[in-house]
């Protein structure tokens, strides 16, 4: 966890088993587990509104030469 981020402290009442799973899959303790756990939840809320603009953005983009200038790097 980044030392520089604030933190709050907060109790709260989890089924045993899901939190011994989910601490095994991620290798981590409990507060290590939670947050990547938060954290995909804020992942999946940003994808979900990405695809929602799915079919909404037009660009103007010339595949072409913005695939030849990555083969030039």
């Amino acid at each position: 966890m980044n030392e520089d981020m604030n933190t709050r402290r907060v109790t709260a009442n989890l089924p045993e088993e899901l939190l011994e799973e989910a601490c095994e899959a991620t290798g981590k303790g409990i507060t290590a587990t939670l947050t990547r756990g938060l954290e995909l939840v804020r992942r999946t809320k940003a994808v979900e509104k990405a695809r929602r603009l799915k079919g909404k953005l037009h660009l103007d983009i010339d595949l072409e030469a913005s695939r030849e200038r990555a083969r030039h790097r």
